[in-house]
């Protein structure tokens, strides 16, 4: 039974939830257990509540989410790390089977399982990096970097980054090769629904957006829901771009995990698809180039 203290929650007079992610004691939202168990709780409060549209945003001024937590990732038994992504698998098909509409507001980088866990909502929301004192303006990265470090997406990014970009030979690429995208790239992408005109108007726009969604149609969920199927378009688009990547790009160890997760959810469902990335992720991360990427990463952050 999860027991997890609920993260801080909002609902307005007009039934608009916002749910705010955050870390006591961090610099930035990095999504541990700790983290994920709140919002498995945070979700579970939802039950029954009046809601008409929920806001996810995050309490770091300048980045939305940094990531799963690479320390789990790196120490944690194979068992151990494969309940640790089931369960945010879990979770993140939790907040996409939501019975309304659903908006991630973007305010800063946002990577990796944060990317992810975005773009479980139905729309993403972003706002430039704001200004700061005589410091000139540094457009925030977006992307799933995984790969860059021996390692693979393990919460539905291999699919939902192609599903969500208007080329989807261009994510599957960024996703291979580990490679982020600047905001200026991510808004030119597709992956935004709509960029606020500030930081200030991020929430209003996001407000803005639910007040203007149609209401879903029942519940959308994705462990009973395959997403490709409500982009049969995107779908073909994905396939013939996994074709050209097999040819084109480089067929690393973590490359052969993306393309086979993505492969998988349009041929077998989403849920299969996360099952694979979860294998991977589990046994990439004792392979000689996931260990010297992450060594060096963990000696970068001392």
């Amino acid at each position: 039974m999860n027991s997890a203290q609920p993260l801080p929650l909002l609902i307005d007079d007009s039934g608009i939830a916002t749910l705010t992610l955050e870390q006591a004691g961090k610099p930035v939202v990095v999504l541990d257990l700790e983290l994920l168990q709140r919002l498995d709780a945070s979700l579970r409060s939802l039950t029954g509540a009046s809601v008409r549209g929920m806001i996810l945003r995050s309490a770091s001024e300048r980045v939305f989410v940094a990531g799963a937590d690479l320390k789990s990732i790196s120490e944690l038994s194979d068992d151990q790390l494969d309940r640790y992504l089931a369960f945010g698998q879990r979770v993140f098909c939790s907040l996409a089977g939501l019975p309304f509409p659903t908006v991630a507001a973007i305010n800063g980088a946002v990577l990796g399982g944060g990317l992810e866990l975005a773009m479980h909502c139905d729309a993403l929301i972003a706002a430039p990096a704001a200004a700061r004192e005589g410091a000139p303006v540094k457009p925030y990265p977006v992307g799933l970097p995984e790969c860059s470090l021996g390692l693979c997406p393990g919460w539905g990014g291999t699919n939902l980054l192609p599903l969500r970009m208007h080329e989807p030979g261009d994510a599957i690429a960024r996703c291979i090769q580990g490679q982020n995208m600047l905001f200026d790239e991510a808004a030119k992408s597709g992956l935004f629904a709509e960029i606020a005109s500030s930081q200030a108007d991020l929430i209003p726009a996001c407000r803005r957006w639910l007040q203007g969604a149609a209401a879903k149609r029942g519940v959308v969920d994705y462990s009973e829901i395959d997403p490709w199927r409500k982009s049969p378009a995107q779908a073909t688009k994905t396939l013939l771009a996994l074709d050209r990547a097999r040819v084109d790009l480089p067929q690393s160890d973590s490359a052969q995990a993306v393309l086979e997760a993505i492969n998988t959810g349009l041929t077998q469902g989403y849920q299969a698809a996360l099952a694979v990335e979860r294998r991977h992720l589990v046994r990439l991360r004792h392979t000689p180039a996931a260990k010297q990427a992450l060594a060096a990463f963990f000696a970068r952050s001392k």
